[in-house]
């Protein structure tokens, strides 16, 4: 053992190697984990020691070692075996080591180094050629951190060096290692050596292999992802491999299919009694009413036996069932005419497809001489198809017996295999009435008339009123006729067209009803054709000069009213964005103290609106700290913001995903320029963006209870009406500042409301007018984008009909999940549901707890007229008002429902604000100026209002004097009895 190697040979054992692995890692090599001898060549042979000692686990620890630090020129060589670089690019050599600092060794020279060389040499195989260092190329000198001296020996402490080295590109199929030491004392540990690698994952139900990185650390292996079992791909699912072996900028993703749902990164097939029936990543549905699954997997519920599922229905529809037959069917009968009613089926099955169809028997004397009725009655609007319960017969004969009946259908009736139920009545119209008159005769014909007569009946049981004649061109077919009346046997029919045959049938009326028709008769006018021709082309002259002239007239009127409206249009529009940019811009807006909003569409160029809108952060101030949630277009953040001369401030910071196109940075700066434009207290404050580094970032103020249903769920409870109360007053409060400034909203809901540590709720999210993507909330698609129903204005979702107005009726949902504690919406109903209830005047309930003044404004929102709806100015005011009077937070809705002298009824009164909101909700608006006028502007004012009173503020037709007086006796029953339970509007 050379000098100094003496000063390592009994510290070693007290070494503890740390073996460990990274799962992004292949070890090519690991002297740690080696049991036999290494076998590792030394030059010369008395340079390096190998020492092999246990540690505490009984595991070798091999090391090698020098330390001829006495002597001049030294030059020791040690060389690895061939190592197999196997799939590598680039390989990473990592050496463990202890170097004993050259001034704690006495009498040594200035010849002592305190460093070492590493070497490597490729081969495509072991060679057994003899050494030779020239043709092996020098990966780096390696020098110690810590080095350690004399004392460290006596108290037996040594530090250990880690180093790790890249070499690459590798070409050939393994290489060599080799350590140079040129007069050191050092002790080489352990040597690691491995390359890395994108590990086998899972990800977004799509599994990716094991992926070895390129060797420029620039550029990423694109890697295509394969769907798990039992999912399918919705977008090509993608990873990056980076050079540290690191996966990358997700893309795509596959769902589960049809029959499975996700459960903890596979997809698990539905449970009996649930289905799904889409791919998708939603949760396996239960089955609807009426179905079932049995098996594991199911895209579909069966029906139960009796009920059907129409070709049309969703897989989500509860299985239906055909109607029973209508109830209570009733007749009315006059001399013209024969009207059916009937009430709806108890049963409709379950659907609301309702239609009826009636069917008509004329029955003779005997039971079975009943045969349809002939095509001379008629059925208005029709027999078949009918959605009213009502349809009205005419043309009948007398003296007849006619059966009618009425089946009951919806959309399942024809795949029932059952017998239909029908209601049935039978009408005689043996009421002595008329007989059939005599044959019709022509007795003279022109061009343009036609004289008829016929015989009277011979028997008569009551006297003849009168004949209605009917006729019509015999080429129409009877699609439309016309008739005349007369008390005599004859008649002159006029305004017929020359050379034209005409169709006639006579009836007679009584005081017992029409006949039927007489039998057809057909006579053509006459007329010299030439002459018809002369007249008809004179006439056609004449016409087509008139129809010409008007016609002239009217498209001149139309160009000149509709260039000078388009002209007026345009000018006003480009007049008004740009002035309202420019003010803008220069500082100016149109009302004192009241900006108005700037729509960034309207700028040619998206980046100025940023630029004007916004202020660009330097990415040095902002520290990112943990991922708090994912956005539409990347992640969020939380982190720390820092601005010269101010305190730093926790901020949220929104990252643009990388691999993003244009139009998706475009989309994603544009809620910044739009939130840039807004300062209020209960608005999402926008601290900046970056947007000339990467990753484009828009950092917004740091909310630290995050959304508000989420909020509310999590403390269920725990809130006095007074907190809630506020809580929605601050919400009202930013919209009636959006609503001034003229931004409609769009998308107002609990979950687009966020909450800081103080419970003050701000308004955020500012990007539905962007097509909104993956909405959990399950959006109902129509032209331009999603929409979220269970919080939208129905004109919002029938014609896009948005408005501040909407945005109210948004604002009575989120005070409806307010008051709920973050419940949802309408609950387990479908989109489709929700839709046709509110249509047919459903509203959401009261939740528990809800005091009566808060479900009243909510109703006041739901108001299907837009215009009856409360501005948010009145909403802030209604809101301040029962902070200031808790008292009228009190009465709460069950309480007023279960007592039996306020029946619920007495509760569906609309709430008013105003005397304009009271005039608006009885149509009678236009006496707004009377009644102020007058000095009637409040509503206990309009209580105590007469008869009198009414006329002499000017209301002078009866049936308005009406209608006010009803509605005020009306306000004063809801005014005395808010004030017994403590209620003041």
């Amino acid at each position: 053992m050379s000098f100094g190697n003496r000063f390592f040979a009994s510290l070693f054992l007290g070494i503890t190697i740390s073996r460990f692995s990274r799962c992004n890692q292949v070890v090519l090599l690991d002297t740690t984990s080696v049991l036999g001898e290494l076998g590792w060549k030394t030059y010369p042979i008395n340079g390096w020691d190998a020492i092999t000692e246990m540690d505490e686990h009984n595991r070798p620890i091999h090391t090698f070692q020098v330390c001829n630090v006495m002597e001049p020129n030294q030059n020791n060589w040690l060389r690895s075996n061939w190592i197999s670089r196997q799939a590598a690019q680039k390989i990473y050599v990592e050496l463990r080591f202890t170097l004993r600092d050259c001034n704690s060794i006495p009498w040594v020279s200035g010849t002592c180094k305190e460093t070492f060389n590493l070497f490597y040499h490729e081969m495509d195989e072991a060679h057994g050629v003899k050494f030779k260092p020239s043709q092996y190329t020098k990966i780096d000198t390696i020098a110690a951190d810590e080095s350690f001296t004399q004392m460290d020996l006596g108290d037996r402490i040594l530090k250990l060096n880690t180093e790790v080295r890249e070499v690459g590109p590798m070409t050939k199929k393994g290489f060599y290692l080799a350590f140079q030491d040129i007069g050191a004392c050092i002790a080489l540990v352990s040597v690691r050596v491995y390359y890395k690698k994108c590990p086998f994952t899972l990800m977004n139900l799509a599994s990716f292999p094991d992926t070895v990185p390129r060797v420029d650390s620039s550029s990423l292996v694109e890697v295509r992802g394969a769907c798990i079992d039992h999912a399918e791909e919705r977008d090509t699912p993608k990873l990056f491999c980076g050079a540290d072996g690191d996966w990358l900028v997700p893309l795509g993703r596959c769902v589960c299919s049809i029959g499975y749902e996700e459960i903890d990164g596979s997809c698990v097939a539905c449970r009996p009694g649930f289905y799904k029936a889409y791919a998708g990543n939603i949760k396996c549905s239960k089955c609807p009413p009426h179905s079932l699954s049995y098996g594991e997997g199911a895209s579909i519920c069966r029906c139960e036996k009796g009920f059907y599922r129409a070709e049309k229905d969703p897989p989500t529809m509860a299985c239906t069932r055909p109607p029973s037959p209508p109830r209570n069917l009733m007749f009315n009968m006059n001399d013209t005419c024969l009207m059916l009613e009937w009430s709806p089926p108890s049963d409709t099955g379950g659907r609301r497809d309702l239609t009826y169809n009636v069917q008509c028997k004329r029955c003779g004397p005997a039971p079975n001489q009943c045969q349809l009725c002939e095509d001379e009655l008629r059925f208005l609007p029709r027999p078949l198809g009918l959605t009213n319960a009502t349809v009205t017969v005419t043309d009948f004969s007398s003296h007849a017996n006619y059966t009618f009946e009425i089946e009951s259908l919806n959309g399942v009736s024809d795949l029932s295999s059952f017998p239909r139920q029908v209601a049935a009545i039978t009408v005689s119209t043996d009421q002595g009435g008329p007989s059939l008159v005599g044959a019709i005769k022509k007795d003279w014909a022109s061009p343009n008339s036609i004289a008829l007569s016929w015989q009277q009946p011979e028997e008569t049981t009551l006297p003849i009123i009168d004949y209605e004649v009917k006729y019509y061109e015999k080429e129409q077919e009877q699609l439309s006729y016309s008739s005349t009346r007369t008390r005599a046997p004859s008649v002159i029919v006029s305004g017929l067209k020359p050379a034209t045959w005409y169709v006639f049938n006579v009836r007679t009326r009584t005081a017992g009803g029409y006949s039927a028709y007489s039998p057809k008769y057909e006579y053509q006018t006459t007329g010299d054709s030439s002459d018809i021709a002369s007249d008809q082309g004179q006439v056609l002259v004449i016409v087509t000069a008139a129809v010409g002239g008007f016609t002239l007239l009217v498209i001149l009127t139309l160009f000149l009213l509709i260039t000078g409206r388009c002209q007026w249009y345009f000018k006003a529009k480009m007049t008004s964005e740009d002035k309202r940019r420019t003010d803008y811009q220069n500082g100016h807006v149109p009302f004192p103290g009241i900006k108005t909003y700037v729509d960034p569409d309207t700028y040619e160029d998206p980046t100025q609106a940023i630029h004007e809108f916004t202020k660009e952060i330097d990415p040095s101030r902002i520290r990112i700290e943990r991922v708090i949630g994912a956005g539409e277009f990347g992640e969020v953040c939380s982190g720390r913001l820092r601005t010269p001369g101010k305190k730093e401030i926790a901020v949220a910071i929104k990252t643009l995903k990388g691999g993003y196109v244009e139009r998706q940075r475009r989309d994603f700066l544009r809620e910044a320029s739009i939130m840039g434009q807004f300062d209020h207290p209960n608005i999402i404050r926008l601290e900046g963006v970056v947007t000339k580094s990467r990753p484009v970032m828009i950092v917004v103020e740091y909310m630290e209870n995050g959304s508000l249903d989420s909020f509310l769920r999590q403390h269920d409870g725990h809130f006095t009406v007074i907190q809630l109360v506020g809580m929605l007053r601050g919400i009202a409060s930013g919209m009636k500042y959006l609503s001034d400034m003229g931004y409609v909203h769009r998308d107002l809901a609990a979950r687009n409301i966020l909450v800081n540590s103080n419970l003050v709720c701000k308004v955020s999210d500012f990007g539905l007018s962007r097509v909104l993507e993956d909405d959990p909330e399950a959006a109902y698609t129509t032209t331009g984008g999603k929409i979220p129903i269970r919080w939208t204005a129905p004109e919002a979702i029938a014609y896009r009909k948005f408005s501040s107005a909407s945005d109210a009726w948004s604002y009575g949902i989120v005070m409806w999940e307010v008051m709920s504690y973050g419940e949802r919406p309408y609950w387990e109903m479908s989109n489709q549901d929700v839709i046709l209830s509110i249509e047919e005047g459903y509203r959401l309930p009261a939740p528990m707890g809800c005091p009566v003044a808060l479900h009243q404004l909510m109703l006041h929102c739901w108001q299907k007229e837009r215009n009856h709806r409360p501005k948010f100015v009145d909403i802030v005011s209604f809101l301040d008002k029962l902070i200031r009077n808790p008292s009228s937070l009190l009465p709460l809705v069950e309480d007023l429902q279960s007592l039996p002298e306020s029946p619920a009824e007495d509760m569906d009164y609309p709430m008013f604000v105003s005397v304009g909101d009271w005039l608006d909700s009885i149509k009678m608006s236009q006496y707004k100026s009377n009644f102020m006028a007058a000095g009637f502007n409040t509503l206990d004012s309009v209580a105590r209002m007469s008869i009198e009173d009414v006329r002499r503020i000017g209301v002078e037709l009866i049936g308005h004097q009406r209608r006010i007086v009803s509605s005020v006796q009306t306000l004063q029953f809801q005014l005395l009895h808010e004030q017994e339970k403590g209620f003041h509007v």
